[in-house]
């Protein structure tokens, strides 16, 4: 870590630079722990593999796309957003066992930067997620997905690695609140209907009225309308303003959740043990 510093002899920019070098710092220890025991990292990695296979074989042929088109094609974008979703779980439970482990009150007792230690495992999350998002981008060629063009896939990839930080941030926020690790269970059985309440797996259009505005206006629907229009995927038929204007808000959703959560996470972590 930093040595000592005095406000005095800090300028803005020694503070930016000695935050950034705290936060890969606490970076590298999370992804030393990776190294040495990698079998979660594998789960979180694997885990949406798995869920692309099961909906595409299992349910997939008796699945219909509003307006045409393949199922597969339609899925895939709306696993590949979903994947970024569940990773809440995996930076809650890293925060909270952290906390449980008096490792986090180790990090408060040094002279490093506030917004490091929190900072730090964002960059450690989002190295694991992007490492996730390229096997399920795979996945989804080797089971015959093929999105229109590279360069629409990696503005796709883009905006999901978009949305992975403001849940990354949510995550961490989260985390810092749980008492045990027990807490995360809680959150585990409400992401589920949250992410399954969009139009990942079904489209908006083919849902009754009420329930179709609820998933249109959840957060990550959005992100999956945005992906599946850049790569030239089936996104159904009908909609209202969130539909016809879903790029904008795989935009606006991912950066209002991440200044909130961001902002709400440091000053979480400066009250710890006040």
């Amino acid at each position: 870590m930093t040595a000592v510093r005095t406000a005095q002899e800090e300028s803005v920019g020694d503070r930016v630079c000695w935050a950034v070098t705290d936060a890969v710092t606490v970076a590298g220890r999370d992804v030393a722990h990776w190294r040495r025991s990698p079998g979660a990292l594998l789960v979180g990695v694997l885990f949406p593999v798995l869920m692309l296979l099961m909906f595409t074989y299992l349910i997939g042929g008796g699945m219909a796309v509003p307006g045409g088109g393949s199922y597969r094609d339609f899925l895939v974008p709306g696993v590949l957003a979903l994947a970024m979703v569940f990773g809440v779980e995996a930076t809650m439970t890293a925060v909270v066992t952290d906390t449980a482990r008096g490792i986090t009150d180790r990090f408060r007792s040094l002279p490093m930067a506030p917004s490091a230690v929190v900072a730090g495992r964002c960059l450690a999350d989002m190295a694991s997620s992007a490492v996730g998002l390229v096997v399920l981008v795979g996945a989804g060629l080797a089971i015959g997905w093929r999105p229109d063009g590279v360069g629409g896939l990696l503005a796709a990839v883009g905006l999901l690695l978009l949305l992975r930080v403001a849940f990354l941030w949510i995550g961490i926020y989260l985390g810092l609140f749980a008492k045990d690790p027990a807490t995360v269970m809680t959150v585990q059985i409400l992401v589920w209907p949250f992410a399954f309440l969009s139009n990942a797996f079904v489209a908006a259009s083919a849902m009754p009225g009420w329930l179709a505005a609820v998933a249109e206006w959840n957060p990550v629907a959005g992100t999956v309308t945005a992906v599946r229009e850049l790569v030239g995927s089936p996104a159904g038929t009908g909609g209202g303003w969130a539909t016809e204007n879903a790029m904008v808000l795989a935009v606006a959703w991912p950066v209002v959740l991440t200044v909130v959560f961001a902002a709400l996470s440091v000053r979480r972590f400066q009250a710890l043990g006040r």
